[in-house]
């Protein structure tokens, strides 16, 4: 059994003064929010994705895709665009240091707009020690507030949360030749907008243009931001995923890191009642073996329909499918006694199947008089049947020119 390596003192220490700090932080804001807004208005983020990356992992590129693959509405919450924010800005001009509290605040109100009910994007959150720490926090208030209210009117406004955390990562020397060509790049734009007085200047840090830089900031981030995420790994939903390729690549991958995990997302009882309902992934896993299985037992079992459906396919099907190959999409309608056998429209929809068909079936009825006794007036009535069959295909293309 693998252990976990032992803690030392002094990081338990520090731990341990994070956790207090983050308290008192914690208390003050919490309180001036419930005196400024009403209790009533605490109401968060049902998800909240807490996304980091190492410096080049393109967190900005891929943060409105990540918002857009689970449906957020809000823009991103960027923590450092907070720091330049108006509030910010003011506690700057008085000569005061921003840390913390001020950050924490500007965020909690943030977080409790409408706008972020279903789900928010934290960009570069948490950072620090303090920052885990009261977060853990955030996140017991708002269990509290969702037991307080779970069997009330107001049940779906104070929803459990689900969080995410999800690093962007890429190794060192990637994440440096990445910093170095967005200064090159960035540099060559703003040289095109100064010459030609067309479009804004883009921020050019100073390590997109110095490799020592570029690599210390790379450092900054394995030492602070990535220990922080990682502490939150064994608490909430932990995602790892590799950036090191082109941007479709990462996208795939942070699509198979956020696959539906609808037993730790949905409230249990919610969950409990659904649950008995296959997904449509575990039916689709099996439908080949079960397709083939069926397959061989009409052939083994029910020989005789089976032919006749083969038959019918052959004769019937098969010119009127050749007609529109390129479409893809042909018609049959047919009065075929052998189909009066649920069994024998089972066989016909699997075998277009097993040949890469899509055949959907409709049965119509049509009630007429057959013949009318002139003596009596007495009428005799048939029924007779239908099947219209739809038949799906990829069609063939058409080269033009």
């Amino acid at each position: 059994m693998n252990e976990k390596p032992s803690r030392s003192k002094d990081s338990l220490i520090a731990d341990d003064l994070a956790a207090k700090q983050a308290r008192v932080i914690f208390d003050a804001i919490w309180g001036e929010l419930e005196a400024e807004v009403g209790r009533q208005n605490l109401r968060f983020p049902k998800s909240i994705i807490l996304l980091g990356g190492a410096p080049g992992a393109g967190k900005g590129t891929q943060t409105r895709f990540i918002m857009q693959a689970q449906g957020f509405a809000g823009d991103p919450i960027v923590i450092s665009s907070l720091l330049d924010s108006p509030e910010m800005k003011k506690i700057k001009d008085q000569g005061l240091m921003v840390g913390d509290r001020e950050v924490i605040k500007l965020l909690m109100q943030k977080l409790i707009d409408p706008l972020y009910r279903d789900g928010a994007l934290l960009d570069g959150f948490p950072r620090t020690r303090v920052q885990v720490e009261f977060l853990k926090l955030l996140v017991d208030r708002i269990n509290d507030l969702h037991e307080e209210h779970q069997n009330t009117p107001m049940a779906l406004e104070f929803r459990r949360p689900v969080i995410h955390v999800m690093v962007l990562y890429v190794e060192e020397k990637e994440s440096i030749e990445r910093q170095l060509k967005r200064g090159k790049e960035i540099e060559k734009h703003n040289q095109e907008v100064d010459q030609t007085g067309i479009g804004e200047r883009l921020e050019l840090r100073v390590t997109d243009l110095d490799e020592a830089a570029a690599r210390n900031r790379y450092l900054v981030f394995k030492k602070q931001t990535w220990d922080a995420l990682q502490s939150l790994q064994e608490i909430y939903h932990y995602h790892f995923v590799n950036a090191q390729g082109s941007i479709a690549e990462v996208e795939a991958n942070i699509l198979r890191e956020l696959q539906y995990q609808s037993s730790l997302e949905l409230e249990p009882r919610t969950y409990d009642m659904i649950s008995a309902i296959p997904l449509a992934s575990e039916i689709a896993e099996n439908a080949r073996i079960e397709l083939v299985n069926r397959l061989d037992r009409y052939a083994l079992e029910h020989a005789e329909i089976f032919k006749q459906v083969l038959d019918v396919i052959h004769e019937r099907f098969l010119p009127i499918i050749r007609r529109h190959a390129l479409a893809g999409h042909a018609i049959v309608n047919t009065e075929h006694p052998i189909f009066e056998r649920p069994t024998a429209l089972a066989m016909l929809i699997d075998v277009f199947a097993e040949r890469g068909f899509h055949a959907v079936v409709d049965k119509n009825r049509y009630d007429f008089v057959e013949r009318i006794d002139v003596e009596t007036g007495a009428v005799e009535r048939q029924t007779k049947y239908v099947y219209r069959i739809q038949i799906k295909f990829k069609g063939s293309e058409i080269r033009r020119g």
